[in-house]
């Protein structure tokens, strides 16, 4: 095994689906299935230099981000496959995944979030990445402040991380709520998912 070698672990609660993950993680050499296991739970003791954690549990979106939550406070980057509604990715992206696929994403899909997640970057399967087919274009100061909504920050948050006012972020904000056509956060983050600005680095230190 290669020291570039990704270190995953698979957690699902339908048979099915892990041992098919399974078998696709075996295909690719760049990939190393460290665990299998039914629930988060069962893995505490098998989490310890994981890359990645790929996830499928049959839970509410309010267990799913708790889920997500907890691996995410011990380090471990998440990638939540779901067939649930958008507000579930948005929810679970919130919560500090960094990855959301669809459960109808090909087996090269899963493996391409897989690397992307594991190189630090976010991914969002394209059943929910692509449903504004009229996206409103933001400028790169929107983009910033939407990447941050996404990751929940305060606007006296965004306005620290930024170095601008808060009175600054608030217009920002007026104005991209002019063009998204809503002002509330949860909307806002599920723009910030769609237009792939929900990435590792732009979590607040």
């Amino acid at each position: 095994m290669s020291i570039t070698t990704m270190r995953v672990v698979v957690v699902g609660d339908c048979p099915v689906f892990r041992e098919g993950v399974t078998q696709l993680i075996g295909t690719d050499p760049g990939l190393h299935l460290v665990a299998v296991a039914s629930s988060v739970e069962l893995l505490d003791s098998g989490l310890r230099g994981v890359d990645v954690v790929l996830m499928d549990l049959q839970q509410s979106a309010r267990g799913l981000a708790a889920a997500v939550a907890r691996l995410r406070d011990h380090g471990h980057a998440v990638i939540v496959v779901s067939s649930s509604p958008q507000i579930d990715a948005v929810q679970v992206i919130q919560a500090g995944a960094s990855g959301y696929l669809s459960r109808q994403a090909e087996g090269e899909e899963l493996l391409t979030a897989i690397r992307a997640v594991g190189a630090g970057h976010g991914y969002v399967s394209a059943p929910v990445s692509h449903l504004l087919r009229r996206s409103p274009r933001f400028t790169e100061r929107e983009q910033e402040i939407l990447r941050l909504v996404a990751h929940g920050a305060t606007d006296h948050e965004i306005a620290r991380r930024l170095s601008i006012s808060k009175h600054t972020v608030q217009s920002h904000l007026d104005r991209i709520g002019e063009k998204a056509g809503s002002r509330r956060r949860p909307e806002l983050t599920r723009l910030a998912i769609e237009h792939g600005l929900t990435d590792q680095e732009s979590e607040l230190s």
